[in-house]
């Protein structure tokens, strides 16, 4: 006779879970150790008191990322460098859900940093996943009037720093080839009519590798700190190969070896390239060696 199991909330819902924590932190490191509790958490409570798994997995979830978020901030305070949320391997198709890949957009990922724990959390239930007023209120153990100002508040300060997002991955793809083939040749006129006047260049090594201390600005200071960069000793031999990182076409790089060893991702408008990113500390690369692509089932 075969006996039918009940599936395990906590595998059936983990890319929701996943998507969730990650949304809140930043960190792919930090979402995994969250999700961890969270299953340990879930063993140990009685199921047959929990009306709503699902719900009560969002909302152990939303609360301990919270109280990260809480350490993290005083972490980030003494970071060397630019801070950069911790890139993440997505399929393909994230891109086509318009949405879905700017919500987990490191462009976006890095606004979100700007607002208060409590104001992220709410921002994202709300905002990202739909959860009401009340669900939002039961969960974070707040007053539905609380949450209401809370949810203005937060989407109030996303919509003035949202930026500009450019879904068309074909252009994308273009101005992509364009730059990798100015960059292989080293020709600093190339990549520079590839950047937009206001283009800034964020590099985050953490204190651990080489990287620019301060954001750079302007198409002159960015092509020579890229040039100069691919030019280093140390990078001959790395392969730059394409890759769906946060929703978005964008390089990943490996050393000769296969390791990944970094990440570049674009904002693109208008056909150039308005803002770069690139994650280059060894401590923050877990998502780029997943086995399996974060998809759009973690929405």
């Amino acid at each position: 006779m075969i006996v039918e199991t009940a599936p395990d909330p906590g595998v059936e819902h983990r890319r929701l879970l996943f998507g969730t924590a990650y949304r809140m932190l930043g960190s792919v490191a930090d979402t995994e150790d969250i999700l961890q509790d969270a299953w340990l958490k879930w063993a140990a409570v009685d199921h047959a008191g929990v009306r709503n798994p699902k719900a009560y997995l969002v909302r152990t979830v939303t609360n301990l990322a919270l109280n990260r978020l809480t350490s993290a901030q005083v972490r980030r305070e003494s970071y060397v460098g630019p801070w950069l949320p911790e890139p993440l391997l997505t399929t393909p198709d994230v891109a086509e859900q318009a949405e879905l890949a700017e919500s987990v957009s490191l462009a976006m990922l890095v606004v979100l940093e700007t607002l208060s724990p409590l104001e992220r959390a709410v921002f994202v239930l709300r905002e990202v996943f739909g959860y009401s007023t009340a669900e939002i209120a039961e969960a974070l153990d707040r007053t539905e009037a609380a949450v209401r100002q809370t949810a203005h508040r937060a989407k109030a300060h996303v919509a003035a720093r949202r930026p500009r997002f450019d879904t068309d991955t074909e252009e994308r793809r273009r101005v992509t080839d364009r730059f990798l083939a100015a960059c292989a040749t080293g020709d600093a006129g190339a990549v520079k009519e590839l950047l937009a006047p206001e283009v800034t260049s964020w590099s985050d090594g953490g204190g651990v590798v080489r990287a620019a201390r301060r954001p750079l600005h302007g198409p002159d200071h960015v092509a020579r700190w890229l040039l100069g960069v691919l030019a280093k000793p140390e990078l001959a031999g790395v392969a730059i190969d394409y890759a769906w990182i946060n929703g978005e076409q964008a390089l990943l790089v490996r050393a000769p070896d296969g390791g990944v060893v970094g990440s570049l991702n674009f904002d693109i408008a208008d056909g150039l390239i308005t803002g770069l990113r690139a994650q280059l500390n060894p401590g923050k690369l877990a998502g780029l060696t997943l086995a399996e692509p974060w998809g759009p089932g973690g929405s």
